[in-house]
């Protein structure tokens, strides 16, 4: 009964996630100066209409949608993961400096340009061995013997966090006359997408999607401790390389075109875990899906909370949510923790 009962529950959560993601697609989709009907944006689609519709929808709003489900979802996947892994609800990408040192490979690959590799392939991966670099430093740090000290992980990961937006900064700062792009993305955009970089990175995130929700069962007994989990069978040091390595993977592929978008990570898996338990053979996919609705919407806030002054980057909008919600979390773990 219990069982059947929560799945009923998972499926109520994917119905209403999948209403909220068509709701604010379509939100974003028919974005304009003039907003556009919902036929408008249908006659665009099923190419009825070629018209400065067409230019609007197809060529600037459609690619933001795709490039937010995306990049929302991988992030939310990942900071299930982290979280779980971890066994910390403050984990995530942004937190630990993951995705400040995917920016900082994605900014030199942007800024220095590498005459024997594509800049379509330069790009995400130099994000992912920046990514890589600073989740094993991180995670070195906070480990002791055979015991990861989860405040340590996490005074570690805000600490290298800082260091390398400041290299970032850096860079940006000599980058001259590629200034103005670099400020913009540096602070988590969606604008200018292209079709050409969602083509990149749809792959790269897919593939670590899969993996990762491969290893859900795994994460399960890892969640209950190393000791329970090698009970279980679980080769922790392999499958925890591995889930490392993907997570780094689907991280920099986030972050390499978007910039820097915070605390999704952070809020989606946690808000979830508590929805639905902390199964993460339901957590991840589901992860995945209210990430994608969550920055889509978080990118039609940008658009409209202060219109005069043009789109605000999304990071700003994601940090005014997560960041209040990562002191919650932080308040109420001292209080479990009695600090």
């Amino acid at each position: 009964m219990m069982n059947t009962g929560r799945s009923a529950r998972i499926w109520l959560i994917v119905g209403v996630l999948i209403l909220a993601l068509i709701a604010v697609s379509y939100l974003e989709l028919s974005w304009a100066p003039r907003r556009l009907t919902m036929s408008e944006v249908w006659a665009v689609i099923v190419g009825s209409d070629i018209t400065f519709n067409d230019v609007i929808v197809l060529k600037i709003n459609a690619p933001r949608v795709a490039l937010g489900f995306f990049v929302g979802g991988a992030l939310g996947v990942a900071g299930a993961v982290m979280q779980a892994m971890f066994r910390n609800p403050m984990a995530s990408p942004y937190i630990l400096g993951l995705s400040s040192g995917a920016s900082l490979g994605a900014a030199m690959a942007m800024l220095f340009t590498i005459s024997f590799i594509p800049y379509l392939i330069a790009v995400p991966l130099l994000a992912f061995v920046f990514c890589m670099m600073t989740m094993l430093f991180v995670y070195s740090v906070a480990r002791v013997g055979s015991e990861t000290h989860m405040e340590t992980l996490l005074l570690a990961g805000i600490a290298i966090s800082a260091l390398l937006q400041a290299v970032v900064s850096l860079l940006t700062f000599i980058a001259g006359d590629k200034i103005e792009s670099v400020v913009f993305w540096g602070m988590g955009s969606l604008s200018g997408s292209s079709w050409n970089e969602i083509f990149t990175i749809i792959p790269i995130i897919s593939l670590s999607f899969v993996i990762l929700a491969a290893y859900a069962k795994d994460l399960n007994a890892l969640m209950m401790g190393d000791v329970h989990a090698m009970d279980l069978g679980v080769d922790v040091k392999k499958v925890r390389l591995i889930l490392l390595i993907v997570s780094s993977m689907i991280t920099a592929a986030a972050v390499c075109f978007a910039g820097t978008i915070g605390f999704v990570g952070l809020i989606i898996p946690h808000i979830l875990r508590i929805l639905t338990g902390p199964d993460n053979r339901s957590l991840i996919p589901l992860s995945f899906l209210a990430g994608g609705a969550y920055l889509i919407l978080c990118d039609y806030l940008a658009h409209v909370i202060y219109p005069s002054m043009g789109i605000l980057p999304i990071g700003v909008i994601t940090a005014l949510i997560g960041a209040p919600y990562f002191v919650y979390l932080l308040r109420r773990r001292k209080t479990e923790m009695g600090w």
